[in-house]
């Protein structure tokens, strides 16, 4: 799979967990995938509190991914 085709899904997948589709245990699914797929330790606050993670608006799906496929842990 290219990282391409990888980063559409990564976008659909937040796109899903922001619509609130679903039930509560298909979005359940839907970020213990996404968070499976990244290394970002809060994903999740991207998605629904990004005021935690210092923005002061609401990011888009595609931002979410962006942030999340650029994060690197810090070696120590």
């Amino acid at each position: 799979m290219s990282s391409e085709v990888e980063r559409e899904e990564l976008v659909r997948l937040v796109t899903y967990l922001m619509s609130g589709d679903g039930t509560d245990e298909e979005q359940d699914t839907a970020l213990r995938e996404l968070v499976a797929q990244v290394l970002h330790p809060r994903v999740s606050n991207l998605i629904f509190w990004p005021n935690h993670e210092g923005f002061d608006h609401d990011l888009t799906p595609h931002e979410v991914v962006d942030i999340a496929l650029a994060y690197r842990p810090i070696e120590i």
